[in-house]
């Protein structure tokens, strides 16, 4: 009698399983269960092709659907047992269909685990971009709604974290929205890459038998915007190729950027520094020492996690760069990288999303750092340009206002005219109005400027755009 812990050999190659450190080593079950239902649906879609090339009966076909539906309601209601001897989740629900149903012997018919494990990487990683996208919009909106809901607030624009200009709220986090749109395409776009059907390359060579490629691929939805068909073109290529599983990761990996980068503006705004935003409690925590203390724990965990999503791109690029034609043991390790970055994005998604819905902008305190003059020394420069001077020299002259005012320590509202004129001619009576905020931003609506009309058309193109 064997023991448990022993492979019960596949073929008559092998007189007797591997040993239980081995098993223990080379198993995958306890990460790749979870494409159980991409697993049971490709099969089923296996199962009737095998049927319509006459492999299977009509009799043994309803058989095997029936066992893989028991199966798939055993694992969903957690009642099945995944047996680690087994290896993996195909061999899993393979075996517990074989002792049950006789006809499941001939299922695996011109199959390997192959294209097997191709086909439900492939359909697992196209079910998670449909996921993905949605959720990406949800940010979106979050976005968007709190733009919308406070329109006229106005905060300074950074560079180098230094005071720059003033931009309205809504403009800063439209930026963000341009950034997940962008990281919206980039999935979409992988989409197209990922729904090509690889089943029926077998391990490396197809089969003698004459499958329906075609037939396959159309039960499975691996098909184009005019239901075409969408077959991989080479079967070597097919059952190790995992470009689609990188693209993910490389789309997932600048997402997981944005989010950090996001996510610092927040923690920066929420700051005692800052206090331009709040964030109500349930999205917040407490220090276990300092009672005063209100963290942004969700953003920081989202700027820290793009750091695993990252990380996860590097492993499967470095995994891939040395394998040789066609199928290695080493792409086992494709799948804990691929399922970290999902969760980690997705699970980064959505509660940032619901975050901002808890968000609000501290509009006193955005009202009096965005009312500093100083933001509007380009404007001053502008004024300079308009009146024929060289930009160059323009920037100079207020350079040297911008200095005069700090010796003098006062803003650039209050010195006159006449300290103005001391240093270029050009400045007239009315160069006071290129330091009323109000005018000032009144002033930039070009597309893609912070002016008051340019917001509003922006927010209204994405609001609709998001609800379609």
């Amino acid at each position: 009698m064997k023991k448990r812990n022993q492979v019960v050999s596949r073929s008559g190659r092998f007189e007797s399983g591997p040993g239980a450190d081995v098993a223990a080593f080379s198993e995958s079950v306890s990460f790749d269960w979870r494409l159980w239902q991409q697993d049971i649906t490709g099969s089923m879609a296996h199962a009737a092709m095998l049927h319509k090339i006459g492999i299977l009966t009509q009799s043994e076909l309803q058989a095997i659907v029936s066992g893989l539906e028991r199966i798939g309601s055993e694992i969903a209601a957690g009642d099945f047992e995944w047996k680690p001897e087994l290896e993996d989740v195909h061999m899993n629900i393979e075996a517990t269909l074989t002792k049950r149903v006789p006809a499941g012997a001939k299922l695996h018919t011109a199959r390997s685990r192959n294209d097997q494990v191709a086909l439900d990487m492939r359909m697992w990683v196209r079910d998670e971009i449909v996921h993905l996208l949605g959720e990406l919009r949800e940010l979106q909106r979050s976005l968007v709604g709190l733009g919308e809901k406070h329109p006229d607030v106005l905060i300074p624009g950074y560079t180098h974290l230094q005071r720059a200009q003033p931009v309205f709220l809504a403009h800063h986090l439209l930026a963000y929205v341009e950034m997940l749109g962008r990281d919206s395409d980039r999935f979409q776009d992988a989409f197209v890459r990922v729904n090509i059907c690889p089943l029926g390359s077998g391990a490396i060579a197809g089969s003698t038998i004459p499958l329906d490629r075609e037939f396959v691929a159309q039960e499975l939805g691996f098909v184009d915007g005019h239901g075409r068909a969408q077959l991989t073109q080479n079967s070597m290529d097919a059952v190790s190729d995992r470009d689609y599983v990188v693209e993910f990761c490389a789309a997932a990996a600048l997402l997981a950027v944005h989010l950090s980068r996001l996510s610092e503006d927040l923690i920066l705004w929420a700051s005692s520094e800052f206090q331009f935003i709040k964030i109500e409690d349930t999205y917040t925590t407490g220090s276990s020492l300092m009672p005063q203390k209100k963290n942004p724990d969700i953003a920081e965990l989202t700027r820290g996690k793009s750091g695993r999503v990252i990380g996860n791109l590097v492993s499967l690029l470095t995994l891939l760069k040395g394998l040789p034609m066609t199928y290695n043991r080493d792409l086992q390790e494709d799948k804990e990288r691929l399922f970290d970055t999902a969760d980690t994005v997705r699970a980064c998604v959505r509660l940032m999303g619901a975050m901002l819905q808890h968000t609000h902008p501290v509009e006193e305190n955005c009202r009096k750092a965005s009312s500093d003059p100083a933001l509007l020394a380009t404007d001053l420069a502008d004024y300079l340009v308009r009146r024929g001077l060289p930009f160059r020299k323009a920037h100079h002259a207020v350079g040297a206002i911008v200095a005069l005012a700090e010796k003098q320590n006062k803003t650039l509202k209050q010195l006159t005219i006449d300290e103005y004129q001391s240093v270029e001619k050009l400045f007239s009576d009315d160069v006071m109005d290129c330091l009323e905020l109000k005018k000032a931003m009144a002033q930039r609506n070009f597309t893609g400027a912070p002016g008051p009309r340019e917001v509003k058309k922006q927010l209204a193109r994405w609001s609709k755009q998001l609800k379609e």
